[in-house]
């Protein structure tokens, strides 16, 4: 019998708005009662039932949500909701009141073009006055956003399958496109609340003194800073929703796709995220490089007695904070919305219920969903977008100091040369994008190759391209007459970075992808029961960090060595060019960024598609395509997180090299050690320890309050409607959204504002310590020992979470093969015990604190006046 088939008669439909959702302007529909078969009257067909359903309703309804915000909610009428094709009510949200988006409807096509024109002119034209080589980038990263909008469009050309897959996308897609609006209209106030407290402290805050000599006043940076965050915000935000936009209406595609051959879902997919990892790089790049050409322009760069350009980098610290905020709260409400689902639906639907996952009679089925969408995807476009910000950024502070404590002529290479490396990566990224076809003739039923063997060879389609573009670039733009060959060795800074990355991606894949033995010891582990899968997968974690490690260590001395031999010195004959060479070294790593963001997409997808194709009771053959994607899925969104956190590794290193030289900027007095033998200092230390685990607490705890909201609503719909187990009764799909996302709104706060107030804090602190004991600077060095502990804990914490989460994942995997006794033995349920515990490691706490580290520095960089004697 196929579930919910012909459609019901006399159902009371009852519309609740959940205050947390009303206020931001968001209302949600939810079907809260459905009558049994048996006590509903004669069935009818066609339009006119709908319509009389729909004319129907009243009555009062009080949730348990309505219960814990203290009052009931309005209820509005059956006629307001919306009906799906067999005349459900289908769960929808609605925005009220976008001027920006009346505005963008009410004009044609012409006209948008035209405007997108006139900006396109605006913005050659700044870069053209600003220097040739930020004309070519911008150029570039144009024509990269036409291309990212052919892939759409191929994508979108794809047929969406059958009537039923496309209900299923459609309930996914409105509850994602919903809290995604309402989470970010909450982010929104945050920064615009902070965007004002920027603003005041640097009105009180003297400019350095070669900003004060080519007359920027404190108006004037005050202005440009908090500019500069709003801006970040803002294309952080736009990378998030376009990491969302493609997932939700891809996933239906790829379901569509696997009911011809794998070879063709792999593609769609994958093309999928390719638009989105393109859009996101894209996107950074032409946000720096216009804001750079910007401040050149404005504040005549080059022509005598105005600010020299290796200065015009620390203007954009602004920009990366507002990235970093924003990629923060997003991870954080994200994560916990799809966790919080996630862990609900399984341990009541498959260990309790005993029935599969995605399977439609499970009442949290739609909001693990949507959790994808909102935590795996947009969560994960924020997140990228700030880390390459973060790295471009410093890099550029860290070549404008080298270019002036080593006296060189010619300054816009070494700084612009980040810009030109992430150009280059989004050509290299296309092309490995292009190289995976959907030539293969395999059917559903015939045997498959493996995707994530295909993945890898565009991947190293990629790597091989940017190791050539790399090495051209270094020889046109860092080859300096002070240093003759210097090109050489920051070319080698550039192989250790591409070398890191390609090092961690392997050793995450063997640490999560259960062909190898530390997956398969978890699931071994598993046939002895929950508690030994616990044991073996926290011991997994904890050894997965040693690895990683020595990689990074090797990367950062390696790097510091070939740059500080590149016969870059200062006047006094010193070598100073190390540090640059670990920026070298991180743009090497990331040189390949937006396909592996490409990858990191694609698992969310197939994962979607997966559960539409369960969901609209699809053919076996069908679902064990989609099934093989997701396990690769899995496996793709495991190893990027390793990719990230060995990025985010190097970022940070960069950022507190760049906090140091801003410290020495502002002071004009040299801040190159900090002795962590000093008490104070060593206590500022290990606050930054403590913090990364405070946050993770948080995290963690946040996603077990919500999914314990999640277990009972689940819990008491098979109890008290017992048609649901045999397809009589339809679940409540939306009434686990509305609680899913008001919990994470709600709990996203907490661990948001810690991060963010405690290095202030900190440093304000012990400012006034230092000022009462007459210890010179000692906010600042404080907080620089803050930053380097917070950053090497965070780093071995998002090792243990990630790789543990992703390694419990695929042991869960691996039983559902058949091995250990398959689906629904014993091994099986301690697997999914196991899986549940990693669901907030891996996809809520570690990924944030990959955005933490990286946030933590960024704030430095902004408040780094408030520190200072």
């Amino acid at each position: 019998q196929r579930p919910f088939a012909g459609n019901f008669a006399n159902r009371q439909i009852f519309v609740q708005r959940q205050g947390i959702l009303a206020s931001t302007g968001v209302v949600l529909h939810t079907n809260s009662m459905i009558q049994a078969p048996g006590q509903r009257a004669a069935q009818s067909s066609g339009t006119a039932e709908k319509q009389e359903v729909r004319a129907r309703g009243g009555g009062a309804y009080s949730s348990p949500m309505d219960k814990a915000h203290g009052s009931s909610r309005d209820l509005e009428e059956a006629a307001s909701a919306t009906y799906d094709k067999k005349g459900y009510p289908v769960p929808t949200y609605q925005a009220r009141g976008n001027p920006i988006k009346r505005i963008i409807n009410s004009l044609d096509t012409k006209a948008l073009y035209g405007i997108a024109t006139v900006c396109c002119i605006v913005a050659l034209m700044l870069g053209y006055q600003t220097s040739p080589i930020v004309f070519g980038v911008l150029l570039v990263c144009m024509g990269m956003l036409v291309f990212a909008m052919y892939l759409a469009q191929w994508v979108l050309a794809k047929d969406e399958g059958t009537p039923d897959m496309q209900e299923v996308s459609e309930a996914i897609r409105d509850g994602a496109e919903g809290f995604f609006k309402t989470q970010y209209g909450t982010i929104s106030k945050m920064s615009l609340l902070l965007s004002v407290i920027i603003y005041l402290i640097y009105m009180f805050r003297p400019p350095t003194p070669e900003q004060e000599a080519a007359g920027i006043t404190r108006t004037t940076l005050a202005t440009i800073t908090t500019f500069s965050f709003l801006l970040g915000a803002m294309c952080s935000s736009a990378a998030g929703y376009i990491g969302m936009w493609v997932s939700v209406r891809a996933n239906v595609r790829v379901a569509g796709a696997a009911r011809r051959t794998a070879r063709e879902a792999l593609q769609v997919a994958l093309r999928a995220g390719g638009f989105s990892g393109l859009m996101v790089v894209a996107m950074t790049v032409l946000g720096v490089a216009l804001l750079f050409s910007l401040f050149c322009v404005l504040f005549g760069v080059g022509t005598e007695g105005n600010l020299d350009i290796n200065d015009v980098p620390l203007l954009l610290v602004g920009y990366g904070f507002g990235a970093s905020f924003v990629a923060l709260f997003a991870q954080l409400g994200g994560g916990i919305f799809t966790k919080a689902a996630d862990v609900g639906a399984d341990l009541v639907g498959k260990v309790e219920a005993g029935i599969p996952e995605d399977d439609p009679r499970n009442p949290a089925v739609i909001a693990d969903l949507v959790g994808d969408n909102v935590g795996d995807c947009s969560a994960r476009g924020a997140d990228l977008f700030e880390s390459i910000a973060a790295e471009v950024i410093s890099a550029m502070i860290l070549g404008g100091s080298l270019v002036k404590k080593a006296g060189l002529d010619d300054a816009l290479g070494l700084i612009l040369f980040p810009l030109v490396v992430h150009t280059l990566d989004l050509v290299v990224s296309a092309a490995g994008i292009l190289s995976v076809g959907g030539t293969s003739s395999a059917g559903p039923k015939q045997p498959v190759e493996d995707p994530y063997s295909v993945m890898k060879q565009g991947y190293s389609v990629s790597i091989s391209l940017a190791i050539i573009g790399f090495g051209t670039s270094c020889y046109l733009m860092l080859e300096l007459p002070e240093a003759p060959g210097c090109w050489i060795n920051f070319f080698g800074c550039g192989l250790v970075g591409i070398a890191t990355a390609y090092s961690f991606v392997w050793i995450t894949q063997y640490y999560t992808d259960y062909k190898y033995r530390p997956v398969r010891s978890i699931a071994e582990a598993s046939t002895t029961g929950h508690g030994t899968n616990i044991i073996a997968g926290v011991g997994l974690g904890l050894e997965s960090t040693c690895a990683p490690v020595l990689v990074i260590s090797v990367a950062v001395c390696s790097a510091y060595w070939l740059g500080q031999t590149s016969g870059l010195v200062d006047k006094a004959g010193e070598p100073i060019g190390g540090l640059f060479g670990t920026a070298v070294a991180t743009m090497g790593m990331l040189s390949t960024a937006a396909y592996v963001l490409t990858m990191d997409v694609f698992g969310p997808i197939a994962d979607n598609a997966g559960g539409i194709v369960e969901m609209s009771q699809q053919p076996e053959s069908v679902r064990e395509i989609t099934d093989l994607l997701d396990a690769v899925g899995n496996t793709t969104k495991a190893t990027t997180k390793g990719y990230a956190i060995g990025s985010a590794a190097l970022a940070a290193f960069l950022l507190f090299s760049a906090y140091m030289d801003e410290v020495s900027s502002f002071t004009g007095k040299p801040f190159t050690s900090v002795d962590i033998a000093v008490p104070e200092v060593w206590i500022g230390g290990l606050l930054g320890s403590m913090l990364v685990y405070l946050f993770s607490s948080y995290a963690c705890s946040a996603v077990g309050r919500s999914a314990q909201a999640v277990v009972n609503e689940v819990r008491d719909q098979f109890l008290q409607r017992p048609g649901i187990m045999t397809y009589q009764e339809k679940p409540d799909y939306a009434r686990c959204v509305s609680m899913v996302a008001a919990s994470a709104l709600r709990e996203m706060i907490k661990p948001g504002l810690l991060a963010v107030c405690a290095p202030v804090a900190i440093g304000l602190v012990f400012r006034v310590v230092g000022w009462v004991t007459g210890q010179e600077l000692l906010g600042a060095t404080v907080v620089a020992s803050f930053l380097m502990f917070a950053t090497v804990s965070g780093i071995l914490m998002a090792l243990f979470l990630n790789n543990a989460g992703g390694a419990w994942d695929n042991a869960k995997k691996y039983v559902e093969t058949g091995a250990f006794g398959g689906k629904g033995s014993e091994a099986h349920k301690a697997a999914v015990t196991g899986d549940t515990v990693g669901d907030p490691f891996k996809d809520t706490a570690g990924p944030s604190i990959h955005v933490l580290i990286k946030m933590l520095a960024t704030i430095t960089l902004v408040m780094a006046p408030l520190f200072l004697d």
